[in-house]
């Protein structure tokens, strides 16, 4: 979608319940964080999920408060995600969500990572749908599967790695 791309612009006149995902990783809450912020260029599906498609190179969450989440393209373009609202590792991470589309439309993602049984249970919550105007239930529809493979399937499966890999090489 392109970054001009705007929706009805009047918020959506219903609410629109928020995607939840929740799932266990077998690592302890720091190494999740990590994992989900540190190491997001190595298990978010560019190719698939990403404003430049196959020709997206990189994607990053800068990590402070105010940090950009964004990708890079083959060319050097960046193209902002959101905006990190709340950066407390290992515990939550809060962000602005709106990737090839205006700030008008920014929804919001938190995860939070608490200490479980063997692990980390980790929660993702995305709402502010309203926010898409009348484009707002299809897109929470779309997500809720988007969520689920990139969130559910491929987080899981690198946060679970063993050994994680280290993208220092040392």
């Amino acid at each position: 979608m392109s970054a001009d791309h705007k929706p009805d612009a009047s918020p959506a006149a219903f609410n629109v319940p928020p995607v939840h995902k929740s799932l266990h990783v077998n690592c302890p809450p720091q190494e999740a964080f990590l994992r989900f912020t540190r190491d997001i260029h190595l298990w978010w599906p560019l190719s698939t999920h990403s404003v430049a498609g196959p020709k997206a190179v990189l994607v990053a969450i800068e990590p402070r408060e105010g940090g950009r989440i964004f990708e890079r393209d083959a060319n050097g373009a960046e193209h902002t995600w959101g905006e990190v609202l709340r950066w407390d590792p290992p515990a939550a991470l809060v962000f602005t969500w709106r990737p090839g589309r205006g700030p008008e439309t920014e929804q919001e993602v938190s995860l939070s990572f608490a200490p479980a049984a063997g692990g980390t249970q980790v929660e993702l919550l995305h709402s502010g749908w309203e926010r898409l105007g009348s484009e707002a239930a299809e897109a929470r529809d779309q997500y809720e599967g988007g969520w689920a493979t990139v969130f559910g399937t491929l987080y899981a499966a690198h946060a679970n790695a063993d050994p994680h890999p280290n993208p220092a090489g040392g």
